[in-house]
This record gives structure tokens, sequence and C-alpha cells, in this order.
């Protein structure tokens, strides 16, 4: 059974209540209950974190290996645009990261367009609602098939 990290950073804790208008009314907990259900539903463990604080987001990517992860579905929110830590955590570890993201980040303000994660992910999803976490788990699950 593959092991998955759904791993959310800064303001994901706030789903449903932040600019629903952008993310949709669905909660943090309520997403996370839905991947691990879809991960059920596949075959696969998916274990989730979120946190605010950059530094925890970097030690939870520096235990994946020896956690044996088989892949991580990771938003990092705002931390996308200027957090070179994450990225090079990212880079840093074997696991294969899928940075996903609510909304077109592409189509929004011009800060957003760049992210300093993607360059080091197996891939990126965004613009595809919170069906890009779906996405992203699919393709961790089923990589190689």
């Amino acid at each position: 059974m593959k092991k998955i990290l759904l791993m959310n950073g800064a303001n994901l804790n706030r789903l449903g209540k932040r600019e629903p208008h952008i993310y949709g009314y669905t909660t943090l907990d309520q997403l996370e209950s839905q991947i691990v259900e879809c991960g059920v539903k596949a075959g696969a463990e998916v274990v989730t974190f979120q946190s605010n604080l950059e530094g925890e987001l970097v030690n939870r990517l520096h235990l994946a290996e020896d956690e044996g992860l088989d892949g991580i579905i990771f938003n990092p929110g705002a931390f996308t645009h200027y957090s070179y830590a994450l990225g090079d955590a990212v880079a840093g570890i074997s696991v294969p990261v899928v940075e996903v993201h609510i909304s077109n980040i592409h189509a929004r303000e011009e800060f957003r367009h760049h992210s300093v994660i993607a360059a080091h992910a197996a891939g990126q999803l965004c613009g595809f609602g919170l069906r890009g976490y779906e996405m992203a788990l699919d393709f961790l699950v089923n990589k190689g098939d």
C-alpha cells in the first residue's frame, strides 16, 4: 500500500472561510477527509499535515524519506512564491512532490505567477479547484503504471 502525505501550508487552515469566491466553501477538514477517502479507494494511505509556519513545513518534508512516503501532495500557499527554504527542501528529498493550487496562480496577481517550488516538483496542478488534489493523488498512486 502506498503512503501519501497531503501537506497544506499558509492559510489553508482557513479554507471555507477565506475568500470563498476563490477557494470555495469546503473546509480543510472536509478536504482532508475527502482525500483520505479517495486514498482508501485507490489502495493508498493518506496522512495529512497543515502548518502556517515555514520551518514546520520544511521539517515535515525532511521526514518524508525516513517515513517511507511514496509521494507528497503539497499546497504551499503563499510560500509558493518566495520560500527558497521550501524549494530547497523539496529539491533535497527523493520523494516525488506534486504542487497543488486551488486557483490558477498564473491568472491572478503578478507576484503569484512564479513558484520557487515547481522546478523541484514532479508536477504542478493549478486552477482545478479541489479536484487538483484528487488528480495529484491519482498521479502519485498510479505513476509508472
